[in-house]
Protein backbone atom coordinates (compact mmCIF):
# COMPACT_ATOMS: atom_id res chain seq x y z
CA UNK A 1 0.00 0.00 0.00
CA UNK A 2 1.17 3.50 -0.62
CA UNK A 3 -0.05 4.29 2.87
CA UNK A 4 1.25 2.80 6.09
CA UNK A 5 0.97 3.41 9.83
CA UNK A 6 3.70 6.03 9.66
CA UNK A 7 2.48 8.12 6.70
CA UNK A 8 -1.30 7.82 6.26
CA UNK A 9 -2.07 11.11 8.04
CA UNK A 10 0.54 13.05 6.06
CA UNK A 11 -0.66 11.42 2.85
CA UNK A 12 -4.27 12.40 3.62
CA UNK A 13 -3.21 15.99 4.23
CA UNK A 14 -1.24 16.03 0.97
CA UNK A 15 -4.23 14.74 -1.00
CA UNK A 16 -6.66 17.26 0.45
CA UNK A 17 -4.23 20.19 0.13
CA UNK A 18 -3.78 19.30 -3.54
CA UNK A 19 -7.54 19.76 -4.01
CA UNK A 20 -7.78 23.13 -2.22
CA UNK A 21 -8.13 26.24 -4.35
CA UNK A 22 -8.45 29.88 -3.24
CA UNK A 23 -11.90 31.38 -3.70
CA UNK A 24 -12.50 34.98 -4.86
CA UNK A 25 -11.63 36.20 -1.34
CA UNK A 26 -8.41 34.19 -1.17
CA UNK A 27 -9.80 31.65 1.32
CA UNK A 28 -8.99 28.00 0.56
CA UNK A 29 -11.96 25.94 -0.51
CA UNK A 30 -12.49 22.42 -1.78
CA UNK A 31 -15.26 21.74 -4.27
CA UNK A 32 -15.89 18.18 -3.00
CA UNK A 33 -18.81 18.36 -0.59
CA UNK A 34 -18.71 16.98 2.92
CA UNK A 35 -21.76 14.80 2.26
CA UNK A 36 -20.04 13.01 -0.64
CA UNK A 37 -17.00 12.32 1.51
CA UNK A 38 -19.06 11.24 4.51
CA UNK A 39 -20.93 8.69 2.38
CA UNK A 40 -17.63 6.96 1.66
CA UNK A 41 -16.47 7.33 5.26
CA UNK A 42 -19.69 5.81 6.61
CA UNK A 43 -19.19 2.64 4.60
CA UNK A 44 -15.61 2.34 5.82
CA UNK A 45 -16.60 3.06 9.42
CA UNK A 46 -19.01 0.13 9.51
CA UNK A 47 -16.27 -2.18 8.29
CA UNK A 48 -13.82 -0.78 10.82
CA UNK A 49 -16.14 -1.44 13.74
CA UNK A 50 -16.64 -5.05 12.70
CA UNK A 51 -12.93 -5.56 11.98
CA UNK A 52 -12.01 -4.21 15.41
CA UNK A 53 -14.23 -6.82 17.03
CA UNK A 54 -12.80 -9.73 15.07
CA UNK A 55 -9.89 -11.64 16.55
CA UNK A 56 -7.95 -13.13 13.67
CA UNK A 57 -5.37 -11.57 11.37
CA UNK A 58 -7.49 -12.44 8.37
CA UNK A 59 -10.92 -11.14 7.50
CA UNK A 60 -13.81 -13.56 7.28
CA UNK A 61 -15.21 -14.31 3.83
CA UNK A 62 -18.20 -12.10 4.71
CA UNK A 63 -15.90 -9.19 5.59
CA UNK A 64 -13.89 -9.73 2.40
CA UNK A 65 -17.14 -9.53 0.45
CA UNK A 66 -18.03 -6.28 2.21
CA UNK A 67 -14.62 -4.86 1.28
CA UNK A 68 -15.36 -5.75 -2.35
CA UNK A 69 -18.72 -4.01 -2.04
CA UNK A 70 -16.97 -0.92 -0.66
CA UNK A 71 -14.66 -0.92 -3.68
CA UNK A 72 -17.63 -1.12 -6.03
CA UNK A 73 -19.43 1.73 -4.24
CA UNK A 74 -16.34 3.93 -4.39
CA UNK A 75 -16.14 3.30 -8.14
CA UNK A 76 -19.85 4.01 -8.52
CA UNK A 77 -19.65 7.31 -6.62
CA UNK A 78 -16.57 8.31 -8.62
CA UNK A 79 -18.38 7.53 -11.85
CA UNK A 80 -21.38 9.64 -10.87
CA UNK A 81 -19.53 12.87 -10.20
CA UNK A 82 -16.24 14.26 -11.56
CA UNK A 83 -15.32 15.91 -8.23
CA UNK A 84 -15.59 12.57 -6.45
CA UNK A 85 -13.58 10.88 -9.22
CA UNK A 86 -10.83 13.47 -8.80
CA UNK A 87 -10.77 12.80 -5.06
CA UNK A 88 -10.77 9.01 -5.48
CA UNK A 89 -7.92 9.18 -7.99
CA UNK A 90 -5.80 11.61 -5.95
CA UNK A 91 -6.27 9.52 -2.81
CA UNK A 92 -5.79 6.27 -4.78
CA UNK A 93 -8.73 4.78 -2.91
CA UNK A 94 -9.46 1.99 -5.38
CA UNK A 95 -5.91 0.68 -5.32
CA UNK A 96 -5.81 0.94 -1.52
CA UNK A 97 -9.01 -1.11 -1.22
CA UNK A 98 -7.70 -3.64 -3.74
CA UNK A 99 -4.65 -4.22 -1.59
CA UNK A 100 -6.68 -5.04 1.54
CA UNK A 101 -7.45 -8.58 0.43
CA UNK A 102 -8.03 -10.63 3.60
CA UNK A 103 -5.64 -8.58 5.77
CA UNK A 104 -7.44 -7.16 8.81
CA UNK A 105 -4.66 -4.66 9.57
CA UNK A 106 -4.79 -3.27 6.02
CA UNK A 107 -8.52 -2.75 6.36
CA UNK A 108 -8.07 -0.91 9.65
CA UNK A 109 -5.33 1.24 8.07
CA UNK A 110 -7.58 2.08 5.12
CA UNK A 111 -10.37 3.12 7.49
CA UNK A 112 -7.96 5.33 9.45
CA UNK A 113 -6.87 6.89 6.14
CA UNK A 114 -10.49 7.66 5.27
CA UNK A 115 -10.94 9.33 8.67
CA UNK A 116 -7.80 11.40 8.11
CA UNK A 117 -9.00 12.46 4.65
CA UNK A 118 -12.30 13.58 6.16
CA UNK A 119 -10.57 15.49 8.95
CA UNK A 120 -8.27 17.38 6.58
CA UNK A 121 -11.15 18.04 4.20
CA UNK A 122 -12.91 19.86 7.01
CA UNK A 123 -9.72 21.60 8.16
CA UNK A 124 -8.85 22.90 4.68
CA UNK A 125 -12.27 24.29 3.87
CA UNK A 126 -14.32 21.48 2.41
CA UNK A 127 -17.77 22.58 1.29
CA UNK A 128 -20.83 21.66 3.29
CA UNK A 129 -23.43 19.89 1.17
Amino acid sequence: MKINQQNYVDEAERVIKSMARPDKNGKLTISLTTSKLRNLLAMAAGLKTDAQHSRGKELSPDMQSRVQYLKMRIAYEAGREPKVRDFVERAELLSCVSEIGADRQKLLLFCDYMEALTAYHKYYGGREN
